[in-house]
């Protein structure tokens, strides 16, 4: 065969893989409708270590390299996880979902938004703001069912003006996800690396990628309010010499192509969104849970080693604990603070009773499912412990 009749035939087999996924995907909803039956837990790390070694064993026989089957299949487990804890929480879905994001169609927040409604069966009615604060406000009027916010990324950190927000709205957290971020430089075709001039980006992603950004000679750096902007700017842009920081999926719809990928100064580059709402939501006792809430404490020695001392001795574990200055009152702090507890069990009604006594007061932002998936390791042979 000559390499036009390979590339039909790759092709061919590309979406046979892409079926028998969507079909994967139906009956791990299945499972997930079984398991809510019979009030069982949504996870089996045991069963799912289990069918890893099998699937390894399974494609080295045909030749397969079992280091890109686990890397290939954790990818798909996680996939079928989230996917059951978003039935749990919404059952088959169906219909449109409004979602509030930063940035236009192509935007990390577009992206996030698309996957939420997408894992719940739902068609996106995406609804693009400027801000953060006309994200909230998109909400709090009812122009939208939900909102989503960056929180924090691993390579710059937390988004205060985000947390700031928290404190003012009447908004509940209803959910979260995580999405990997590779920043990709972004370029009319024809562009070369050495015709760049000018940047846009996100403030974040310039943070983000600055010490790629730092090896570019007599580069200007502009921010955009997101990256859907910057890339539509160089879309636009008569300037062959503009490049704009943004997702290559994102890029794709603007017409412009990548000049460099994995441009973070950390390789392991993720961004955590909340999804907020007017109201809040129960999360089902199958699935792990994470209570948000903003906390403050008297202006005293200990305060706050005190209120830490009550999670502990309710066994409240703690995942987060983020400080922000509080406004009026010079040199005293507000404290956010993501706990591992559903406030519906009795570890959390004790914890937060003692809390509520001994602190300035305690807000919870909301109680949602915890959407960290821990990857499933297939156990080392007795025989083949590593060293």
């Amino acid at each position: 065969m000559d390499l036009i009749e390979l590339r039909k035939h790759i092709e061919h087999l590309d979406h046979e893989l892409l079926t028998c996924l969507a079909k994967r995907r139906e009956l791990a909803l299945a499972v997930a409708r079984s398991k809510a039956a019979q009030q069982g837990l949504v996870r089996d790390t045991g069963r799912e270590a289990e069918l890893l070694m099998k699937l390894m064993a399974d494609g080295q026989a045909l030749g397969l390299d079992p280091g890109y089957l686990s890397r290939l299949y954790r990818i798909i487990i996680e996939d079928s996880v989230l996917t059951q804890h978003a039935w749990l929480q919404t059952g088959d879905g169906q219909g449109t979902l409004a979602v509030a994001h930063l940035g236009m169609p192509g935007s990390y927040s577009h992206l996030t938004a698309q996957s939420y409604a997408t894992r719940r069966n739902c068609t996106l009615e995406g609804f693009s703001c400027d801000t953060f604060t006309a994200v909230i406000a998109a909400v709090e009027d009812g122009r939208t069912t939900l909102g989503v916010l960056p929180i924090e990324n691993t390579s710059s950190g937390s988004i205060n003006d985000v947390y700031d927000l928290l404190r003012h709205t009447h908004l509940h957290i209803i959910g979260e996800s995580y999405l990997p971020v590779d920043h990709h430089l972004l370029v009319k075709p024809g562009t070369t690396l050495d015709d760049v001039s000018v940047v846009y980006a996100h403030p974040q992603a310039l943070t983000q990628c600055s010490g790629f950004l730092s090896k570019l000679n007599n580069v200007r750096l502009e921010a955009s309010p997101s990256s859907a902007h910057a890339m539509r700017r160089v879309a636009e842009d008569s300037d062959p010499q503009s490049a704009a920081i943004g997702p290559q999926s994102g890029g794709a719809l603007y017409e412009l192509v990548a000049l460099a990928d994995q441009m973070a100064n950390q390789r392991e580059n993720h961004t955590r969104f909340i999804v907020v709402s007017r109201d809040p939501i129960r999360v089902p006792e199958q699935l792990p849970a994470k209570t948000s809430l903003i906390m403050a404490t008297h202006n005293q020695p200990g305060s706050l080693v005190d209120a830490l001392i009550v999670l502990r001795k309710h066994q409240v574990n703690m995942a987060k604990l983020e400080s922000r200055p509080m406004p009026g009152n010079p040199w005293e702090e507000l404290f956010y603070v993501d706990l591992a507890v559903n406030v519906e069990s009795p570890e959390w009604h004790e914890a937060s009773r003692e809390l509520a006594a001994m602190t300035r007061f305690v807000k919870v932002l909301g109680c949602y499912p915890d959407e960290r998936i821990k990857a499933t390791h297939a156990p080392y042979p007795r025989n083949d412990q590593p060293e």
